[in-house]
């Protein structure tokens, strides 16, 4: 039996536990109502990108020029009262440009450094892929480390730290594939698609007075950390930790769970990046509806983002028109869930 003192303890947790459930909800539907002034249908480009701004991830979006990839990123980061930078990549683009350098400072006769704008706490990266491969490099130290090395010193970023960048299907011109070790860094692919009739109808209406659309700040940095705190702690059964771990070991094994037809066109699986990546994810998507546990079907509904960049197929997939996608909705088929 709990004494006073146990018992005044426990409900004083329940409380704030509840007071702390109300805030993230009040943030996350403030955030939502925000980007829905400016943004018309994307909701699950949205919604991904808001899971990548709840857990630290970083993401690249896919799709043809014109469908709101930009004006989604740049509409999120002015929801949140932090610095924001956008790095337009192109063919002539310098490591330098991106990251910074030294430069001498005639009056002192020293060398200063100036930072670049990779410098800030949300960078979005537009059109990375049309940058050569130095420069795609220059952001590999920094999504992963958190840290950029200018002239022989380290510098860190500041938390939070995000990239989201933006990239045209690899086929049109111009365009410079990212290596795999820089796609792995990205926690999410998105694929963007076509809006609606009735979506596209809507974005004329709004758009056709050409007047801009304020966007209120209404989260901090703070607020984005601590919520960042509570979904690193929501609760995930052994079952799903096991889930989580059959699908991503199926990538590398399909014969495992019984889909032997898959390895030959499976160049290589995902990684064990790939398996945090899922479960942070999933308990994001869990943390979005309000609950405090994760189920099979968050797992089911993020992971065709987190594992269709790590699902490198073979010569063999390409010439019968396997994609990676299809790959991932056979194995999310067969590997049993809890």
């Amino acid at each position: 039996m709990l004494d006073g003192t146990s018992h005044q303890k426990e409900e004083q947790q329940i409380v704030t536990t509840s007071v702390a459930a109300s805030q993230d909800a009040a943030l996350v539907q403030g955030v939502l109502h925000e980007v829905a002034k400016r943004i018309v249908g994307q909701e699950y480009m949205v919604e991904r990108l808001l899971i990548a701004l709840l857990t630290g991830g970083h993401v690249l979006l896919e799709g043809v020029p014109g469908l709101a990839k930009t004006l989604t990123v740049r509409t999120l980061a002015e929801t949140v009262r932090t610095s924001f930078q956008r790095i337009q990549f192109t063919p002539d683009l310098l490591p330098a440009d991106v990251v910074g350098t030294q430069i001498f400072d005639q009056p002192t006769g020293e060398f200063r450094v100036k930072h670049g704008p990779i410098f800030a706490n949300i960078i979005l990266a537009d059109e990375i892929n049309r940058a050569p491969a130095k420069v795609q490099a220059a952001l590999l130290e920094a999504m992963q480390e958190k840290q950029v090395t200018i002239g022989g010193t380290t510098y860190r970023l500041a938390e939070p730290f995000l990239v989201l960048a933006t990239q045209n299907p690899i086929e049109q011109e111009g365009t410079y594939p990212l290596p795999e070790a820089q796609v792995d860094r990205f926690m999410m692919k998105l694929r963007v698609g076509y809006p609606t009739r009735a979506e596209e109808k809507e974005i004329l209406r709004r758009m056709a007075g050409g007047e801009s659309i304020v966007v209120n700040a209404i989260a901090s940095p703070e607020e984005l950390l601590d919520a960042r705190r509570r979904i690193s702690e929501l609760y995930m059964d052994e079952r799903i930790v096991d889930y989580i771990v059959d699908l991503v070991h199926a990538t590398r094994s399909p014969a495992d769970v019984g889909a032997a037809d898959l390895r030959p066109l499976i160049e290589f699986g995902a990684s064990p990046r790939a398996t945090i990546s899922l479960a942070q994810a999933s308990r994001a998507h869990a943390f979005l509806r309000g609950r405090a546990f994760v189920t099979p079907d968050d797992v089911k509904s993020i992971a065709p983002d987190v594992l269709r960049h790590r699902v490198l197929t073979s010569f063999e997939a390409d010439a019968e028109g396997v994609t990676s996608d299809t790959i991932v909705s056979r194995l999310l088929a067969v590997v049993e869930a809890p």
